[in-house]
């Protein structure tokens, strides 16, 4: 909008500038013609009658004045103010103005037209050039002119571009109320759909176990069965539990009523070092774990855990055989600060601000029908910022990923 409006300003102030120079110009050009009597007036008879030679005096004005030359541009005589300050020979072509083309000039704040005045001569075959009158006139007031334009499209401009913000800001609201709206109905049916499932899943997971427990009873085939039914409700209720995790953290908007208790997090880093150290061991990866001590930050305990759990547990699971899984734990100024870092299969620039997005999964972990619902890295990060900290990834494909997380200290 701002670059529209630019141009058109601009436009519209360079058409009224040439219009009116093209006006200055006709009317210099005119009071010069009229002029073209005295210039014989002047060479015959001298200045003392030019006051007689009145027909370009009706043209004539304070802001202008007139120069008589003779055929070789010297001056001969001058009359009215704001002469320019250079003669004829030097500023105009006399080869143009010979041809009986005007010749028209700026310099400075003076704005010229000079014309060449011819008669006939004895034999009336040719012209004979007598001389050149210079007609000129201050631009000052055409200046003041153009800069009261100017400025008039500058404050129209800043009008118009603050009507159209203005604008533009309402017709947003306008437009995005009915999506924030649709949004709030659609996180109250999570949270409610997420409760509400909790009762039918439980009794499913009892009525599964329950037979489990009496296998001897079933077939081969029916106890399969059970598996599959068990397997696919842990996932039901572990989507279930991260939805209401999350329709949680929605309904939570102040940050400053949470009172969390001091909790060492080099211990909490540790007791997970200690479990995930296994699974990378079943998967043949290596484990390290670099972690400083005495570090306390204010937070849940359990969150935490999740936190760093979902972490790890993602750099494990795209890390290939053989690669390498790395826990650090550092102070740096006035924060924790924890790195996950992987030998995974890493993350497409592109994709990196999508990363937190709830159910978005990369490409390559579909392809790789890695386990997964998208949910890990949203709960990471909606923990991180309950905890008023900060999370970060940087990654590059086939070289693997690193998480960082930015906790205050206690």
């Amino acid at each position: 909008m701002s670059a529209i409006f630019s141009i058109s300003a601009t436009s519209i102030y360079y058409f009224f500038r040439a219009d009116l120079l093209k006006d200055q110009d006709e009317r210099l050009q005119t009071l010069a013609q009229a002029a073209v009597p005295s210039l014989q007036t002047i060479k015959t008879k001298g200045t003392k009658d030019l006051n007689k030679d009145l027909p370009w005096r009706n043209l004539f004005d304070s802001q202008q004045s007139l120069e008589w030359f003779d055929a070789d541009g010297k001056l001969i005589a001058r009359e009215g103010t704001n002469f320019p300050n250079f003669p004829l020979a030097k500023s105009a072509s006399t080869n143009r103005l010979n041809e009986g083309s005007p010749l028209v000039e700026q310099h400075g704040n003076i704005r010229s037209v000079s014309i060449a005045v011819y008669t006939d001569s004895l034999n009336k075959k040719i012209l004979q050039l007598e001389g050149y009158i210079r007609v000129n006139e201050s631009t000052k007031e055409f200046d003041q002119r153009m800069g009261q334009l100017q400025l008039g499209l500058e404050v129209g401009g800043v009008i118009v571009l603050t009507l159209s913000s203005v604008s533009g800001m309402f017709l947003t609201l306008l437009v995005i109320q009915p999506i924030k709206q649709s949004f709030q109905n659609l996180k109250q049916f999570t949270a409610d759909a997420s409760h509400e499932l909790r009762n039918p899943l439980t009794v499913i997971m009892t009525t599964v176990e329950l037979m489990e427990s009496h296998s001897e009873q079933f077939s081969a085939d029916d106890v399969r069965k059970f598996k599959t039914i068990s397997t696919a409700t842990q996932q039901i209720r572990h989507l279930v539990e991260d939805l209401r995790f999350l329709s949680h953290t929605d309904a939570l908007t102040d940050t400053n009523v949470l009172d969390y208790p001091k909790v060492p997090l080099d211990e909490i880093l540790q007791d997970l070092a200690d479990t995930f150290e296994t699974d990378a061991q079943n998967k043949k990866l290596s484990f390290e774990s670099y972690l400083s001590t005495d570090i306390h930050i204010k937070g849940d305990t359990r969150q935490l855990k999740r936190l760093f759990a979902n972490l790890l547990e993602n750099a494990i699971k795209y890390s290939r055989t053989g690669g390498v899984v790395k826990l650090f734990l550092e102070k740096h100024k006035l924060f924790a600060v924890v790195r996950v870092e992987d030998t995974g299969i890493g993350i497409p620039q592109e994709y990196i601000p999508l990363v937190f997005q709830r159910f978005w999964r990369a490409e390559t972990a579909r392809l790789q029908a890695k386990e997964g619902l998208g949910l890990g890295l949203a709960i990471a990060q909606a923990i991180v910022q309950r905890h008023l900290g900060k999370i970060t990834v940087s990654s590059k494909v086939g070289v693997g990923s690193c998480f960082q997380v930015h906790l205050p200290l206690a």
